[in-house]
C-alpha cells in the first residue's frame, strides 16, 4: 500500500476497538468452514467472525439465506480480544431497536467520513490528524461530529474556531515553548467548510407502505390496475407515489419527500383512496406495514426479495396462459391481461 493511501485511511471514532455489548456496522467479506469473517466498517475495517451459531435464533436451514458476501449490516459485538486483534460478533442477538439505532448512526457517520477523507485527500494532508484535531474532539462536544457539521453550514467558526492544538516551538531563548495555535490552517478550514455545505443538504426520506390486495371479481385484475392508479394520483409534486407489485398478492407504495409527515399522510391518503376503489369492486386491501421511513438496509432487502420472486417466476416453464402470467413479477400489463377468477 502506497504511504498516499495510508494517509487516507482510518477509523471513524476514537476508539480503536468498538464495545462489547455494542452494535456495530458489517460487511461479509468471505465464508469459512465454522462462520463468516467480516470487515468492520467503521473501524477501518478491521476483521472480525460471526459464527454460524451466532446467526439466527431459530434452527438454520440455509446459511446463504441468512448470510452472503458482500451484504452489509448491523451485528452485535460479544467479545474483543485486543491483543490477539479477534472480534467475535452475532446476528442473533442484535434487535430491531439497536438495528435501527446503529443505522442511523453509522449513516451520520458514513457522511461525515466521507467529507473528512475528502478534505485530507484534496488537501494533501494525514486523515487521521484530521480526525484527531477536528473530528474525535467534535464527537466529544456534540455527541457526534455530525450534529457540528449541521451548525457548520451556517455558523462555522462558532464551532471550528474553538478547536486547538498544542505545538512546541523554540523561544528567542533557545527554550521550548508551548503555543496553542488553531486545530487547522484557514486552507483545510476552508476546504472543509466548503464541502460540509455541500454534502449537508436536506437528502430526500423514502417512505414506503406494504399492503395485500385483492380483487376475485371478473375482470378483477382491471379492477386492481384501476385502484393502483387512484392511489398515485393521491401523490402530488412534492411527494409522487409510486406502488409496485411484488409478488401476488402484496404491493409497495413509495414516495420521496423531505418532509417526513407530509409524506406518511400522503401514502395514507393513497391507501385510502386505493380502498374505496378496490371495495366498490368487492375486493379488500389490508394494510401489511404502516407507511414509516425506511433504511437503505431495508430497500436493499426488498429489491432483494423481488429479484428472488423474480427468478421463481422465470424457472415457471410451460402454461403461458396461467395466472401467473397475468399476476407475476415485474412490470403488470394488466390492459392485456385475462381476468382473475375465484
Amino acid at each position: 500500500m502506497s504511504s498516499n493511501s495510508t494517509k487516507l485511511e482510518c477509523r471513524m471514532y476514537e476508539a480503536r476497538y468498538p464495545e462489547v455489548d455494542h452494535a456495530v456496522m458489517i460487511q461479509v467479506k468471505s465464508m469459512a468452514d465454522s462462520g463468516a469473517y467480516v470487515a468492520l466498517l467503521e473501524y477501518n475495517n478491521i476483521e472480525g467472525m460471526i459464527l454460524f451459531s451466532e446467526l439466527s435464533r431459530r434452527r438454520i436451514r440455509s446459511i446463504s439465506s441468512l448470510i452472503k458476501v458482500g451484504r452489509i449490516e448491523p451485528v452485535m459485538v460479544l467479545r474483543v480480544d485486543k491483543d490477539k486483534g479477534y472480534i467475535d460478533l452475532s446476528k442473533r442477538r442484535v434487535s430491531e431497536e439497536e438495528i435501527q439505532s446503529c443505522e442511523e448512526r453509522y449513516n451520520k457517520s458514513k457522511l461525515v467520513h466521507s467529507i473528512m477523507r475528502h478534505v485530507a485527500e484534496t488537501m494533501n494532508c494525514d486523515l487521521e490528524d484530521l480526525y484527531i484535531h477536528v473530528g474525535w474532539p467534535l464527537y466529544r462536544k456534540y455527541g457526534h461530529a455530525f450534529e457540528a457539521f449541521k451548525l457548520i453550514v451556517n455558523d462555522p467558526d462558532s464551532v471550528l474556531n474553538s478547536l486547538t492544538r498544542e505545538v512546541k516551538e523554540v523561544g528567542p531563548d533557545g527554550q521550548k515553548v508551548t503555543k496553542v495555535v488553531p486545530a487547522i490552517s484557514e486552507e483545510v478550514k476552508d476546504a472543509l467548510v466548503k464541502n460540509i455545505r455541500r454534502r449537508m443538504t436536506p437528502q430526500p426520506l423514502k417512505i414506503r407502505a406494504d399492503i395485500e390486495m385483492k380483487c376475485f371479481q371478473f375482470d378483477g385484475v382491471l379492477h386492481i390496475k384501476e385502484a393502483m392508479r387512484k392511489a398515485e394520483a393521491a401523490g402530488n409534486n412534492d411527494c409522487p407515489v409510486k406502488i409496485k407489485l411484488v409478488a401476488p398478492p402484496a404491493y409497495v407504495l413509495n414516495t420521496h419527500t423531505l418532509d417526513k409527515e407530509q409524506g406518511i399522510a400522503i401514502l395514507n391518503k393513497a391507501i385510502q383512496a386505493c380502498t374505496e376503489e378496490i371495495e366498490r369492486h368487492k375486493g379488500k386491501l389490508t394494510v401489511k406495514e404502516a407507511a414509516r421511513a425506511v433504511s437503505e438496509r431495508e430497500d436493499k432487502l426488498l429489491a432483494e426479495q423481488m429479484a428472488k420472486l423474480g427468478h421463481e417466476n422465470e424457472d415457471v416453464s410451460g402454461d403461458e396462459d396461467s395466472e401467473e402470467e397475468d399476476t407475476g413479477m415485474g412490470e403488470v400489463d394488466l390492459e392485456n391481461s385475462m381476468a382473475m377468477t375465484d
